[in-house]
């Protein structure tokens, strides 16, 4: 993996080169970024330069041997730990080493529920445990074999529990040019004593033209769909590539439809709608409710007089502005509220027609309350 192979982050990239450059390189350091950010990307990349036998002022060369080695993830110097879903007590990261590397080649970008794919993953819950941590702590006992360095990348230390105690020893005091690498999505779910030893690296969201430009120049998409896509993913790249293979087009129309049923009180049209809604998929569900909380956040925007701030193509601007003029900032957020939990079920795989129904009554039920409140002042 080569910086230049990973979208955006160009300050991130430049303070990793220059760390490498200027002789400053932390032995414990947490890559700490949002799903979709690409930290686990920017990690295997800072690995592989730090290896790379003929650097260039600003990426890897590509061609060494280390290079080379580092792209198929079979340097010997190269160590990565993950969650996984242990079958035997004795099941460690290294069980799973040819799935993780075909995961990562398909998916630089990967996420667990990806990740999860890959592994028979059945109803275990995914972790890090301590047979693992002893075979880490067994893989940096020894010198670097070819490099001037031996890297462990160590995917979601979130998972590590109290085992992770185990590794505190060998992180404070390494193996000389012994580099830990931790990629991480949630700072408060790390063990503090864990955290307390590494040098923070934050890593931001990629931004909607990042992702749009991306988009439109890697995968042949119209600028009306890369913006779409763009605008539904906020900031993950991880999420934006796998809404190519679903139909996000149209749900500005279905959305304002169903508002637009659900603000007149239409019981039968609801169920209807509910009905075609239950059949869409639970990708293009899971969309299109994302679709709609993003969309009554610029509607927030709106009413909030930070008009500025939105980010909407003109028809749907101008729904937007609409919808302003019969619904205030309460409603609005009761709206979201009812949204967000809705795409938690459905990931959870709740039956689609029964929350859709349930979530068109709370709306009916939001907006008549607001109703009442005007018709009382």
């Amino acid at each position: 993996m080569q910086f230049k192979k990973i979208v955006g982050q160009g300050a991130i990239k430049q303070r990793l080169i220059n760390s490498v450059n200027k002789n400053r390189v932390s032995h414990a350091q947490l890559f700490l970024g949002p799903a979709g950010s690409g930290s686990l990307a920017l990690a295997v990349a800072y690995a592989q330069y730090l290896s790379c036998e003929d650097k260039r002022a600003d990426d890897s060369c590509g061609e060494c041997s280390s290079c080379r080695k580092y792209e198929k993830l079979m340097h010997p110097d190269l160590h990565f730990s993950y969650p996984f879903f242990a079958k035997h007590k004795d099941d460690a990261a290294i069980t799973f080493i040819e799935e993780w590397r075909d995961a990562f080649s398909h998916h630089p970008y990967l996420t667990l529920d990806t990740w999860r794919g890959y592994l028979d993953a059945e109803n275990k819950q995914a972790n890090i445990n301590i047979a693992e941590c002893h075979q880490i702590i067994k893989k940096l006992s020894f010198k670097p074999f070819e490099s001037v360095y031996k890297v462990l990348i160590l995917w979601l230390p979130e998972y590590l529990d109290k085992e992770g105690n185990a590794l505190l020893k060998i992180i404070e005091e390494p193996q000389p040019n012994t580099l830990f690498l931790l990629v991480a999505q949630n700072q408060d779910q790390i063990l503090n004593t864990i955290l307390s030893r590494t040098q923070l690296i934050k890593i931001p969201a990629l931004g909607f033209e990042e992702i749009r430009d991306h988009l439109i120049q890697k995968h042949n998409q119209t600028d009306e769909a890369a913006s779409q896509i763009a605008y539904l993913c906020n900031g993950s790249l991880a999420d934006a590539l796998s809404m190519l293979t679903d139909e996000t087009s149209g749900f500005h129309g279905q959305f304002v439809q169903w508002l637009r049923l659900c603000f007149g009180n239409k019981g039968t049209e609801i169920v209807a709608f509910v009905d075609q809604a239950s059949k869409m998929g639970r990708e293009n569900q899971k969309n299109f409710l994302r679709y709609g909380i993003n969309f009554i956040r610029e509607c927030c925007l709106l009413l909030s007089g930070a008009g500025s701030l939105v980010h909407l193509p003109a028809p749907e601007l101008e729904t937007a502005q609409k919808m302003t003029k019969v619904m205030d900032i309460n409603t609005a957020q009761g709206i979201i509220n009812e949204l967000e939990k809705a795409h938690y079920h459905i990931e959870r795989n709740a039956n689609p027609k029964i929350l859709f129904l349930d979530v068109s009554l709370q709306i009916v039920k939001q907006v008549n309350l607001t109703i009442r409140q005007r018709a009382d002042t």
